[in-house]
């Protein structure tokens, strides 16, 4: 999807109002996230933390369980703002949700601009990487670690 044709303005208002709803008594930095699916529909989730620190959920991880709740499908744009309304760069674990749930087209509003999965989380590991393992060794595969190949 072209960046130009998704309406960041109202993304962003979501990831706004998610924001507000964010429980974060410990750090005092509220957190919400927007997303939009290839199919039209808004998800969004706020940061919900714990006193056990390591339990506390980000705000993208809210939004991923509101688009699996809500039936799933795929995310074509995401932002996540934090409680100056501005928006911030998803932290690492997130953006491994956004990648897996958006895949490396799925833009996002980071704090210089829109960027693509692609350039947010470089060499992702993703499902791709599971399907690889799953269907085998190939034979070339085989050939190279057994040094078949003639470069090793």
């Amino acid at each position: 999807m072209d960046p130009t044709d998704i309406d960041w303005d109202a993304l962003l208002s979501e990831a706004i109002d998610a924001m507000r709803h964010a429980y974060c008594p410990y750090s005092n930095f509220p957190v919400g996230a927007a997303g939009l699916t290839a199919d039209g529909w808004l998800v969004s989730g706020c940061n919900v933390e714990n006193a056990g620190y390591g339990v506390t959920l980000c705000a993208e991880c809210g939004m991923v369980s509101d688009l699996i709740r809500s039936g799933g499908g795929a995310l074509v744009a995401v932002v996540a703002v934090n409680g100056n309304e501005e928006p911030v760069a998803p932290c690492g674990r997130c953006r491994q949700l956004i990648y897996e749930h958006g895949g490396p087209s799925c833009m996002v509003l980071m704090p210089d601009g829109v960027a693509p999965m692609t350039e947010v989380l470089p060499g992702a590991f993703g499902p791709h990487d599971l399907a690889d393992v799953a269907a085998g060794p190939t034979q070339a595969s085989s050939n190279k670690k057994e040094g078949h190949d003639g470069s090793l």
